[in-house]
């Protein structure tokens, strides 16, 4: 059963998740700065204060430019490779077989590459 407490008290929890969201967003945008003049855009990096390590990853997204792509694979007769858009799986399925190079599809990736922050308590870490 749906109460009123309940309804309430997830309205109020969600008001608390916004602001938290908001503080964490700034603290990130905080240390990718520090990073950015540390070490350089898009590097890793790591600190400790105390007991806190901060770390910064660099997570790599590649992704198929699709115009280009389906051009490509249409050209090289391989149709079943697409969906509307280039199919990441089937491609990458089709380059371990050895059915399509990575040469051929040349200029047609696009790679993203994202900041990751992470803070650890080192205290209970033994």
């Amino acid at each position: 059963m749906i109460t009123r407490e309940m309804l309430i008290r997830f309205y109020q929890l969600n008001q608390q998740k916004k602001r938290i969201e908001e503080q964490l967003d700034e603290l990130k945008n905080a240390f990718n700065h520090y990073f950015d003049l540390s070490v350089g855009f898009y590097e890793k990096g790591e600190i400790t204060v105390d007991n806190y390590k901060l770390q910064r990853q660099i997570r790599t997204l590649e992704k198929y430019e699709q115009e280009e792509t389906v051009k490509r694979l249409e050209c090289l007769h391989l149709n079943e490779l697409i969906q509307k858009k280039p199919d990441d799986k089937k491609i990458k399925s089709a380059i371990d077989l050895g059915l399509l190079s990575e040469r051929e599809l040349d200029g047609c990736k696009k790679v993203n590459k994202l900041n990751i922050v992470t803070v650890k308590s080192l205290e209970n870490s033994h």
